[in-house]
């Protein structure tokens, strides 16, 4: 409820600004939305209220979850990767079949909703579409092929909900919206300043940012800096099952009789959120402005490497035992290097995603489009070009998750509109170029792969025998 009433807010804010520019209410002809895409809601269908708390894509509480779920798996393969070829994920407590399961299993009002047929659910943007429609008074329940492609209970292949996914999450078919095109009529604002104003466009927020980016064509990637970091290449109408940790994911559908774009995904749960650490835990940072100018005072990380593991990894690991480690600590280690080395794990991350997508896709990227708040950081920026040894290139719009909602919105009710016009009239963007060799940056990549193997299997890590029993005697 609390979303929802942000988002309400939102609306009137923006509208009141709109007007004060003197734009005026009328412009706005269409809404796209986007959004968290694994977030879990789920709702009672006659009293539109919420039946537990939202579980957000970073929460880690299914981790018991996926246990119960691999346990399951025939011949006790014990197989994360047992469902791929229908649904293009891993097991892991990322995604939204996983979170249901568990909402199911631990909250008993959920689980008499479910069998009494009274349970909807909806990632963020069914549970918006549905309040903003009516609710409970003839809201929509829709979703589209880039969101459900997070749940695991849709078939990467038909893009319909899935009965053999289904059946092995133990979930019921009537809690499930109904599947649109990422660009078509969803339905209307019930009420508000905006009341009567379509809503013709859903995408998952990274894939949006895809939009956004006019990452429209097949070997085109772009990485998201947030909380996280989310990169995407698109692989055209084909689907690529990734042999090296990525996600096979929905792109976009930019109408209900388009082609379906497909891309391959790989994730990673810690970016921005390793300064919040940095700043809430241990008090190293006092804000983010401060953070570029500290890791400029040194000229390197003294071969500090952080691993920010803090609930696993993600890819192309899938790990979610893995936790946190720093290495490479010495008596002139001092806090400018540990804030450079939270700058380059982002970086050293995304060149694991980038081999992957290379091994896949057998195509290396020549250049990398980025956006997301991180990318204000020009420091991070050559860091970043310099530690995978390709062009990057910033985004003029730097909203540009919103910015691909907005373009598949207008592409629905304006089917000429080219989603590849250009967006800017300031010309190119300029690329931040790598300024060290490839000698130099394979030996850091070295150490940073020291760091992740100290990192894995940290939860399930035990002492030997004769050392245990000299712990416990201690």
């Amino acid at each position: 409820m609390v979303i929802v009433n942000t988002v309400n807010e939102c609306i009137a804010g923006a509208t009141k600004k709109l007007t004060s520019l003197g734009g005026q209410i009328k412009d706005i002809i269409t809404i796209g939305i986007t959004n968290q895409r694994e977030s879990t809601v789920i709702w009672d269908r006659n009293t539109g209220q919420p039946l537990a708390n939202a579980i957000i894509w970073l929460d880690n509480r299914t981790t018991s979850t996926v246990e119960e779920l691999l346990e399951a798996i025939p011949n006790n393969a014990r197989n994360i990767n047992y469902l791929r070829p229908l649904c293009g994920l891993p097991l892991s407590p990322y995604f939204s079949g996983v979170k249901l399961r568990w909402l199911r299993d631990n909250v008993p009002t959920v689980k008499a909703a479910m069998d009494s047929g009274v349970a909807m659910f909806g990632t963020i943007d069914t549970w918006l579409m549905y309040n903003l429609t009516g609710g409970k008074n003839g809201g929509v329940h829709k979703t589209d092929v880039t969101n459900a492609s997070r749940t695991m209970l849709m078939n990467i292949e038909t893009l319909q909900w899935d009965p053999n996914l289904l059946k092995f999450f133990g979930l019921p078919k009537t809690i499930l919206p109904e599947i649109c095109s990422s660009a078509e009529f969803y339905g209307s604002l019930a009420q508000g300043v905006l009341k009567g104003t379509s809503i013709t466009a859903d995408l998952g927020d990274q894939q949006a940012a895809l939009v956004g980016q006019q990452c429209l064509s097949k070997g085109q990637a772009k990485a998201t800096y947030g909380t996280g970091c989310f990169l995407l290449y698109n692989t055209g109408p084909s689907i690529v099952h990734s042999q090296h940790g990525l996600l096979t994911t929905v792109g976009y559908q930019l109408g209900r009789k388009a082609t379906p774009y497909y891309a391959l995904e790989g994730s990673v749960s810690i970016a921005g959120a390793a300064f919040n650490w940095l700043r809430d835990n241990i008090g190293l940072i006092q804000n983010s402005g401060q953070i570029e100018a500290m890791a400029a005072t040194v000229d390197n990380s003294l071969d500090v490497y952080f691993v920010p593991a803090f609930n696993g990894l993600y890819a192309p690991y899938w790990n979610q035992d893995a936790r946190g480690v720093i290495c490479g600590l010495s008596e002139e280690t001092t806090s400018e290097h540990i804030v450079r080395a939270t700058l380059e794990a982002v970086c050293f991350q995304v060149r694991d995603i980038l081999d992957s997508m290379h091994k896949d896709c057998k195509i290396p990227l020549a250049k990398l489009m980025v956006d997301g708040g991180m990318t204000v950081n020009n420091l991070f920026l050559q860091l970043q070009s310099d530690l995978v040894g390709i062009h990057v290139l910033r985004a003029k719009i730097a909203e540009t998750t919103a910015l691909g909602a907005a373009m598949a919105a207008y592409k629905a009710v304006e089917n000429r509109y080219s989603m590849e016009a250009p967006l800017s009239k300031s010309g190119p963007r300029e690329p931040v170029k790598p300024t060290i060799g490839s000698t130099e940056r394979n030996l850091r990549y070295q150490k940073w792969k020291m760091a992740i193997d100290r990192s894995l299997n940290w939860e399930t890590s035990t002492l030997p025998q004769g050392e245990r029993e000299a712990f416990d005697g201690a």
